[in-house]
């Protein structure tokens, strides 16, 4: 019954980085296809976070953290060239 409640939750989490995907390609300026980055990033981490679970590999779980770092640091780089250029 979990692994049927884990899967549902992934197949979820995948449809909504399809359309953080379609939003980042189809934005119509750069800061809103930044922030929709940025909203993807946050999608992918639980999916690779479930995949981990279920496939058994705890390595996954480390590569969302530093995924995670990554990404934070990507977004506060955006947000200072945003602000006033780099």
């Amino acid at each position: 019954m979990a692994s049927l409640i884990l899967t549902a939750a992934l197949a979820v989490v995948a449809v909504a980085a399809l359309m953080a995907t379609w939003q980042l390609l189809r934005g119509p300026d750069t800061p809103t296809r930044a922030a929709s980055m940025d909203v993807l990033t946050s999608i992918l981490l639980p999916l690779i976070v479930g995949l981990a679970v279920k496939s058994g590999r705890g390595i996954y779980i480390d590569v969302s953290m530093v995924y995670a770092l990554l990404s934070f640091l990507g977004v506060l780089s955006l947000a200072r060239y945003f602000d006033r250029g780099l």
